[in-house]
């Protein structure tokens, strides 16, 4: 009955079943076995025109169809027009994917937590990223879309997987809302002690996916402090002030102004790539965390969090070597990531916000990313 309501009201909205009014790849594409689950594409739609595709593999953003200011639509996220591209991935991993279970860099993948010593994978020398080998993005998750605008997203990672302790039991609710709001609520338990940062991780282009720099984008971080780090991108546990620095982007400030200034922590990031630590008012209420404007078509994204820290990373790993949708390369410093998140490393820093959740706790991390035009 809940599959023949929601085809009732995507006819309703001139939209036939598994094609979204912009949206230029179809589901037999995104339909496959993959460790003996099936995978599929779904669609996100509100009354304004904005359409999210999503992959239940890896909860993968595949394209976000967004007006500019003349109203014409551009699909603003880079990803593949296929699943196998996704599984077989060569070159950037994580294109459009949830990460979990633990976002950003693990020092050497070693943790301690209870008096206990952890080993995790070493997949980005010499130390664990976005989970391990094979993290969130990664898997086939359980997808229920309960309306036209809801997906909700479930996983079981079972005690020991990728090295963490406990069976965490997982939930994600993708929600676009009618005032262009992609509004992502992570949800997670555990049975054991253990540690989380889960986070989203599309990587943006407002003038469209494939359509040239990001270095032109004006961007606004809503942050007095950052997280610096050594040469293999781990923080030092310092908070450092970012007065005087390329890394001040209180006011809004193209990407591109300070991105090859001669300063130590770009030299390490080959750019930008760190923690930005937020400045917040309240606890854990959605506040403001960063806005980016590109003056040419007028798009607008705000991100909105309930987390202390934000990852910006300004594509500097790519090379023009990945071929994207619609045959376009994917160049150098021509995509953006805002990943909400609790500090990297944060459970070898004692002085970082805590990422160890408990029995009987709830994890709970929104991210709101709200797309509009000036």
């Amino acid at each position: 009955m809940k599959q023949i309501l929601f085809l009732i009201l995507l006819s309703m909205m001139g939209i036939q079943d598994g094609q979204a009014r912009h949206s230029r790849l179809g589901r037999a594409d995104f339909q496959a076995k993959v460790d003996g689950k099936q995978t599929d594409l779904y669609y996100l739609t509100n009354k304004n025109g904005v359409e999210i595709a999503v992959t239940n593999f890896g909860g993968r953003v595949v394209e976000i169809w967004a007006p500019d200011k003349n109203g014409q639509f551009a699909d603003i996220v880079l990803g593949h027009d296929n699943v196998n591209a996704y599984a077989n991935y060569k070159g950037e991993r994580f294109l459009g994917a949830t990460i979990g279970r633990y976002g950003n860099r693990i020092d050497k993948g070693q943790f301690t937590l209870d008096g206990k010593d952890y080993q995790l994978p070493i997949n980005d020398k010499p130390n664990s990223l976005h989970g391990g080998d094979k993290g969130f993005d990664m898997v086939v998750w359980d997808a229920d879309q309960t309306n036209p605008q809801t997906l909700v997203l479930s996983y079981v990672s079972k005690d020991g997987e990728q090295g963490y302790p406990g069976t965490m039991k997982v939930k994600m609710t993708y929600h676009l809302s009618n005032d262009n709001e992609f509004v992502i609520t992570h949800e997670a338990t555990t049975d054991k002690n253990t540690v989380i940062n889960l986070t989203h991780h599309s990587f943006f282009n407002l003038h469209g996916a494939g359509n040239g720099t990001i270095n032109d984008h004006v961007l606004m971080l809503n942050a007095d402090k950052f997280t610096p780090v050594n040469n293999v991108l781990i923080p030092t546990g310092e908070l450092t002030d970012v007065t005087d620095t390329p890394m001040d982007f209180r006011k809004a400030t193209p990407i591109g102004e300070r991105v090859d200034n001669n300063f130590e922590q770009l030299a390490f990031g080959h750019g930008y790539d760190h923690n930005w630590v937020l400045k917040r008012k309240t606890a854990n209420e959605l506040e403001l965390a960063a806005s980016v404007h590109e003056p040419v078509s007028g798009r607008y994204m705000e991100v909105w969090t309930t987390e202390p820290g934000i990852q910006f990373y300004g594509g500097n790993f790519f090379d023009g070597s990945m071929i994207g949708k619609r045959g376009q390369k994917y160049n150098y410093r021509a995509s953006l990531a805002l990943e909400t998140q609790h500090f990297p490393d944060s459970p070898n820093h004692p002085n970082f916000p805590s990422t160890v959740l408990k029995p009987g706790e709830q994890y709970k991390h929104i991210c709101v990313y709200k797309f509009g035009v000036k």
